[in-house]
């Protein structure tokens, strides 16, 4: 087989990723458990929320068009009103932004995010002492910070971009913090060229209806699911969120406006004296949503989360014959092409042609981006197989609906297979349509998180009066 051949498999791991629905390897093709995008994915990662890569995205947006925006979401679930001790990025876990700007699959520019914590007042349990109103306020006891280096690895070395940033406290309640906006205002660090960076906690962008996709790929009301009635199983949740914006003449190479970037976390393995540097062993990775959640068998799913794209070439019979395609044929009747599945190889691992698919591209998994295709001030949520361009599977947005998306093109619902472009196929999704709350319209996009005081599980309580 050739290189791209091999390399099929990755695909699916991209594509059954993006489509939220986790199926068995067995011919039988039962389904098995899923969670929400990649949150808890794999046996190892479940147990270190810290490191745990939720969602990633890259697009252009259009208030800063000049740039690409790239977010990295890590410790998934979090319940607003998780006190005392509320979340906050890990001290000794490395967060890495991977760009590839010449389509080998290796990285060419890494962006390394480092966090430390600091407590005030040990002699408390208390998160803060009381209302806090600014970032520097007294009254906030754990506080922390958040560095960045560059590291160019095709010449030009490391660099560092910002050191002790502050990061935004969890939004306690409405006592505690009576404005959230302000926090986030102050957070956002704009250096010189266009960059911007901002690391706190978010409204958590995930939007899907898992409670009945655990339940047997249900779709509610029911299929084709493009009439709505689904349930956001995300909504009131938040996530902890490194947003970066950067110069697209920063970061792509002369030669192609195509990029390819992916995210990782690494663990700290404590130095065995202090005048060694500190190893780091990589425990997550992730580039096209879902990707290993959803795809690979339990025994596989670690080793992923610690490899890099060059070392993708796996499991093609997952892409070229895909189980999800066999599964909404055999449980709703929905007719899909035959194997061999080369248009999802195309769309999902190569990027398309004339799209964003890079010269002399190596086929691997990873999110690629045409960062010359302008922003679509009016975005489809279904993306490139709407007619838009500016959206999944080129780069993500926020408000791109990526489960809907990839169950349409396992059914063939695109250009590459016409005849399967029909109803129902081109109608496939799970009923919900967007997040639970509004995005920003500027940096850093994702909106505040929910507060604490406000929810009582996934349900909104009585609003508090905050103190005058």
């Amino acid at each position: 087989m050739g290189s791209l051949t091999k390399s099929g498999a990755v695909l699916g791991m991209a594509l059954l990723a993006a489509g939220g629905i986790a199926f068995s390897a067995a011919r039988d093709r039962a389904p098995v458990a899923i969670d929400a995008s990649s949150h808890r994915e794999a046996p190892a990662i479940s147990n270190d929320p810290q490191a745990d890569n939720t969602d990633f995205y890259m697009w252009v947006a259009p208030d800063a068009p000049d740039t690409v925006t790239f977010v990295v979401n890590v410790a998934p679930l979090e319940a607003p009103y998780a006190g005392p001790n509320f979340y906050r990025f890990g001290d000794d876990v490395q967060y890495v932004i991977h760009i590839d700007n010449n389509g080998d699959a290796k990285s060419d520019i890494d962006f390394e995010f480092r966090f430390r914590t600091e407590v005030r007042n040990q002699e408390t349990f208390l998160y803060n002492t009381g209302p806090i109103t600014a970032l520097d306020s007294p009254n906030l006891n754990v506080r922390q910070f958040f560095s960045v280096d560059r590291v160019d690895l095709t010449g030009g070395g490391r660099r560092s971009i910002m050191r002790d940033a502050p990061v935004p406290p969890n939004n306690v309640g409405l006592k505690s913090i009576p404005d959230y906006e302000p926090l986030t205002t102050a957070a956002v660090q704009s250096l010189p060229g266009g960059w911007k960076f901002f690391a706190g906690q978010r409204d958590d962008p995930f939007f899907a209806d898992l409670g009945v996709i655990f339940d047997l790929l249900t779709i509610r009301p029911g299929p084709p699911g493009n009439m709505g009635g689904g349930a956001d199983a995300l909504a009131n949740y938040n996530v902890l969120s490194i947003v970066m914006q950067a110069p697209k003449s920063d970061i792509v190479a002369t030669n192609t406006p195509i990029i390819g970037s992916w995210t990782t976390t690494s663990r700290m393995i404590a130095p065995l004296s202090q005048t060694i540097e500190p190893q780091w062993t990589q425990v997550s990775r992730l580039g096209q949503p879902l990707v290993n959640e959803v795809v690979l068998p339990l025994k596989l799913k670690d080793a992923f989360n610690s490899i890099d794209p060059t070392k993708d070439a796996v499991a093609l019979p997952y892409v070229t014959d895909p189980i999800v395609a066999g599964l909404l044929n055999a449980l709703y009747g929905v007719p899909v092409p035959p194997a061999p599945r080369n248009d999802l190889v195309t769309i999902f691992l190569t990027g398309i042609p004339m799209l964003n698919q890079p010269p002399n591209v190596v086929a691997s998994e990873m999110l690629r981006l045409n960062t010359s295709i302008a922003p679509n001030p009016t975005p489809n949520r279904i993306g490139v197989i709407a007619g838009d361009n500016a959206g999944f599977p080129n780069g993500r947005r926020l408000t791109d609906d990526v489960i809907d998306i990839a169950l349409r093109v396992m059914a063939g619902a695109t250009p590459f297979t016409p005849q399967f472009n029909v109803a129902p196929n081109n109608a496939l999704g799970d009923g919900v349509d967007s997040n639970d709350r509004p995005f920003r319209a500027a940096f850093p996009y994702l909106a505040n998180p929910a507060p604490g005081s406000e929810y009582a599980g996934t349900t909104r309580v009585p609003s508090m009066s905050a103190p005058r």
